[in-house]
């Protein structure tokens, strides 16, 4: 069983598609935003930017859980924008990426249509300009976020099946 990492920018749902891929593997899943210390939280709702600094202890504490899973299983919603953090987030052979990407205006459309998120649109510019798309040597899989989460999650756990993301 693998642990599965899907991530991309704020609003492309990783969420939704963690935990119903989750749900649909059996295995426990894991919201990134909640090993954010509180300082990290405030920083971002104020509209700053993290630096790698400000992640650092996060990715660790991400990277700690999915070690904990690598025989269990597992699904974890981390937005791994660089191949740096997602170098700590791989602590074994097992874990792959679920890339979510997509258009920056739907992007923007569905940060600005939720409500109960911390961060703000002002942030997605940023996320962008950081993003590094999985390379041909990571473990993974990239998928277009204006496909249905439900069909996401079909392709996903195709992959997973196979062992072939």
């Amino acid at each position: 069983m693998s642990v599965i990492v899907v991530m991309g920018v704020a609003g492309s749902g990783k969420t939704t598609v963690g935990t119903e891929l989750a749900a649909a593997l059996g295995v426990e899943y894991a919201e990134a935003d909640s090993f954010h210390p509180a300082a990290n939280i405030a920083k971002m709702s104020a509209g700053t930017p993290l630096t790698d600094a400000d992640r650092a202890p996060w990715l660790a504490a991400i990277a700690e859980w999915i070690a904990a899973r690598t025989a269990t299983g597992g699904v974890v919603s981390c937005s791994a924008l660089k191949r740096s953090y997602r170098d700590v987030l791989r602590v074994d052979e097992r874990v792959w990426f679920l890339h979510l990407h997509g258009d920056r205006e739907l992007l923007a459309g569905r940060m600005t249509g939720r409500s109960s998120h911390f961060m703000p649109v002002s942030l997605l510019d940023s996320q962008l300009a950081d993003l590094e798309p999985l390379q041909p040597d990571e473990r993974g899989l990239t998928a277009d976020i204006a496909t249905p989460p439900e069909d996401i999650v079909r392709i996903a756990l195709r992959k997973e099946s196979e062992g072939s993301p």
